[in-house]
């Protein structure tokens, strides 16, 4: 199919099974073969020609409406190719401006906002990072201190976002900033859009024990932005910053994190002669157990999307019980290896047995996208009622 049949085609319209083998002969036939199944996430200039194919096919935005250039994907054919594409290994592209910004846009945003900045998004040209989390403004978002105060057309911003994935590949940042300090904590928080060379803006990465920079601190010295830039209505930012989580809660939960960790976790075994060790067989066999029941969870919760209904607090176990079972085999293959673990490269030179990313890796799954005393705290309340 030429990208002009992809870009009209009905997706909607097709059964599950025949939308699965459609995505499956995309990827065949236009991912780059030497992205897939990336160690870890990959940076804008490596990943970019795979970025501009999706654009190009219209497949860029699977989450958007059809009229604003997305996929116009209802949420089971959403899931569907999100599956189909971890059990490819297509590389991830940047997606806060597709997954977190677009949607907020369509929903909040000025019609000058979206002919403005959608176009630019599925065209490469704006790369956005998300300014939400500060130092001393986690878990607790709400009590962030990152201020701005409008000055005559422009608002004056001051103030440090923290851990801002891949802010140093983006051209823009979307951040949460207090806009009003006498009301409760949630009640004072704008939308903000900010082009990240700004002056007064300043971006400093990270360096993490893989020797990457991924994250990055970003800091706001009197940094003036228009007016306009706001999203919908000033003081309602965490309003909307909420309901942006409806759909994509169910993603921090994927078994892909845990199955990845037990292909990885097999490999080992047979490199290093373990199949046949009674302790290694009972190890896998048990975790091998444990990812079937969490897929059976991952599914019950998809069906309830496909069906069209909501998720409601409980989805917070998906993310609980992934994290602690991909922490768990990360850490076993860890001690597998055992000096070889200290190395980023495994022994013979390739990714394939490598232990130290992936377990490095596993350590963040507890606190992104709310920690696991969080996701407790949410569970305990809202679904048992203990407080």
């Amino acid at each position: 199919m030429t990208y002009e049949a992809y870009q009209r085609a009905d997706y909607n319209a097709l059964s599950d099974d025949a939308f699965r083998s459609l995505i499956r002969r995309f990827l065949t036939e236009n991912h780059p073969p030497e992205l897939r199944h990336p160690p870890k996430r990959l940076r804008w200039i490596e990943v970019k020609p795979w970025y501009m194919i999706l654009s190009a096919a219209g497949w860029l935005a699977p989450n958007w409406p059809r009229q604003h250039g997305g996929m116009g994907l209802d949420p089971a054919k959403q899931l569907v190719i999100v599956d189909e594409y971890e059990r490819f290994g297509a590389a991830r592209t940047p997606d806060h401006g597709i997954m977190l910004l677009g949607p907020l846009l369509i929903t909040y945003g000025s019609e000058a906002q979206k002919a403005h900045f959608l176009p630019k998004i599925l065209s490469g040209e704006h790369i956005w990072c998300q300014g939400y989390s500060e130092p001393n403004a986690g878990s607790d978002l709400a009590s962030l201190r990152t201020e701005a105060v409008l000055d005559g057309g422009e608002w004056v911003v001051n103030g440090q976002k923290t851990w801002t994935t891949l802010a140093t590949d983006a051209s823009w940042i979307f951040c949460l900033v207090r806009t009003d300090k006498t009301r409760k904590k949630q009640e004072g928080i704008s939308f903000l859009l900010i082009p990240l060379n700004t002056p007064g803006v300043t971006v400093r990465p990270i360096i993490n024990l893989e020797l990457d920079t991924e994250f990055s601190e970003v800091f706001f010295d009197d940094v003036r932005v228009p007016q306009d830039n706001i999203v919908g209505e000033v003081n309602q930012g965490w309003t909307m910053a909420k309901n942006l989580l409806g759909f994509e809660r169910i993603f921090l939960g994927s078994p892909r994190l845990a199955a990845a960790a037990l292909v990885k976790l097999r490999r080992l075994g047979v490199h290093y002669g373990l199949t046949g060790d009674e302790g290694f067989v009972a190890a896998y066999t048990q975790f091998r157990m444990e990812l079937e029941d969490h897929e059976a969870l991952f599914s019950s919760v998809a069906d309830t999307l496909k069906r069209g209904g909501r998720l409601g607090p409980e989805v917070s176990f998906l993310k609980l019980n992934l994290s602690d079972l991909y922490q768990r085999i990360t850490q076993y293959g860890l001690e597998l290896v055992a000096e070889d673990g200290a190395l980023l490269k495994s022994p013979n030179g390739s990714s394939d047995l490598a232990v130290q990313t992936q377990f490095l890796n596993s350590r963040a799954v507890s606190i992104y996208g709310g920690t696991t005393q969080v996701q407790k705290n949410i569970l305990a309340k809202a679904v048992l009622d203990l407080g």
